[in-house]
């Protein structure tokens, strides 16, 4: 956007396109805004912009622009607290004589955007949380583009097919806050519908996201959403099969029963002689571990394979390979580095943020190497290709 343009929008107190902030002091505000934007209720289909550095009436005032402050705006996309996650710019600009921050937002492909569980919209100057009224409007939206993979309807499944349960007692209590949640008498189809978990096209049926969040039996219809653990005696794959199992089920609890496999199988020693207390060594770090596995589930391609995830447990090492090569900005050559990451199923990664498998977006193979040398390990090893990304944790020697 050019300097006039942003002047024009600075100076219209009565537009729904911007909003000024004279500091960026309190970050839950600011993201509610990204949020409201991102969401573009009125249907503009132009981006809207938040000014940092500027008054009410629209003056800036002086705000001191530094580095640290862009960067503290632009990781608000990625913080896991937005999602799916927003488009926007930030830019350092000179309006009106003075430097301001400008955080550009773009409306989303596929709305309804949350904020901590909630849909952050504006109406003329305001901002508020969008109503029923509003959610249909912005499901709308979508209704008739193509969706994320992740979010892709299944025509056939129906809505008794989504665990009711688990979508109320596990997922909603993770995934907004309890006063949404208090106010929250909305119909169990809408509920689905607003988290993307059911597609509105009549009759209403279960999504992709749905169906592993929250499905009574996923791989009926995802033929490829399980891990297939073997345990290997040897450090060949023509050894001897000690142990086989097929992990299936809705993301809790899948997780859940991975999550037990892998801490039976790691094998742990004390030391007695290294000092006046016993110490306990693992031969693998159970979080390098989790780590690995969750982002296979992550990342995997979930449409055009049959393939699972696979995890092998070998006498030195473990192989975790899952479906699905580099995706968006993540190539072969720049895969692995720090900062380079993206999402080919992104409303998957919302919900395994809410439900906290994920802790940090695009910082899992970074937490894998720290745990891994923490705990005496050698480095992971990456191999990766147009399908497949195999990663391999080596034991502890």
């Amino acid at each position: 956007m050019t300097d006039a343009e942003l002047e024009k929008l600075l100076a219209n107190t009565e537009s729904d396109r911007a909003e000024r902030k004279e500091s960026p002091a309190d970050g839950d505000r600011i993201r509610q805004v990204i949020c409201a934007f991102a969401n573009d209720l009125p249907g503009h289909g132009l981006p809207g912009v938040l000014f940092v550095g500027v008054d009410d009436a629209g003056e800036p005032v002086g705000l001191d622009i530094t580095d640290q402050l862009l960067q503290n705006l632009a990781s608000m996309r990625g913080d896991g607290l937005i999602v799916p996650f927003p488009s926007l710019d930030v830019q350092k600009r000179t309006l009106k004589g003075r430097d301001v921050a400008v955080v550009i937002v773009y409306p989303a492909y596929a709305p309804p955007v949350r904020f901590r569980g909630a849909v952050w919209i504006r109406t003329g100057p305001r901002r508020g949380i969008a109503n029923a009224d509003d959610e249909r409007r912005l499901n709308e939206k979508r209704r008739y583009r193509d969706p994320a993979a992740d979010i892709a309807p299944i025509y056939s499944a129906g809505l008794d097919l989504l665990d009711e349960y688990l979508f109320r007692r596990i997922y909603l209590p993770a995934s907004q806050a309890p006063e949404v949640l208090a106010q929250n008498q909305r119909s169990l189809e809408h509920q689905l519908l607003a988290v993307k978990f059911a597609h509105d096209v009549p009759p209403a049926c279960a999504t992709r996201l749905g169906l592993l969040t929250v499905g009574i039996k996923p791989t009926d219809w995802i033929s490829g959403a399980y891990i297939q653990f073997l345990r290997i005696a040897g450090t060949k794959f023509a050894g001897p099969v000690k142990n086989q199992l097929e992990i299936r089920g809705p993301l809790p609890d899948l997780f859940h029963q991975l999550d037990i496999v892998l801490k039976s199988h790691i094998q742990t020693s004390a030391d007695f002689t290294s000092g006046p207390l016993e110490i306990r060594i693992s031969d693998y770090p159970i979080a390098a571990l989790e780590q690995i596995t969750r982002n296979a589930i992550l990342h995997r391609a979930y449409e055009n394979t049959n393939a699972p995830v696979h995890v092998t447990w070998y006498d030195d090492r473990v192989e975790v390979r899952n479906p699905g090569g580099p995706y968006g900005t993540v190539t072969k050559a720049n895969f692995g580095q720090p900062g380079i990451f993206d999402y080919r199923n992104p409303n998957l990664a919302g919900v395994m943020k809410e439900l906290k498998y994920v802790q940090r977006f695009g910082h899992g193979i970074q937490a894998t190497r720290d745990e891994m040398q923490a705990n005496g390990n050698p480095p992971p090893e990456f191999l990766v290709d147009d399908s497949f990304v195999t990663v391999i944790l080596r034991k502890r020697t």
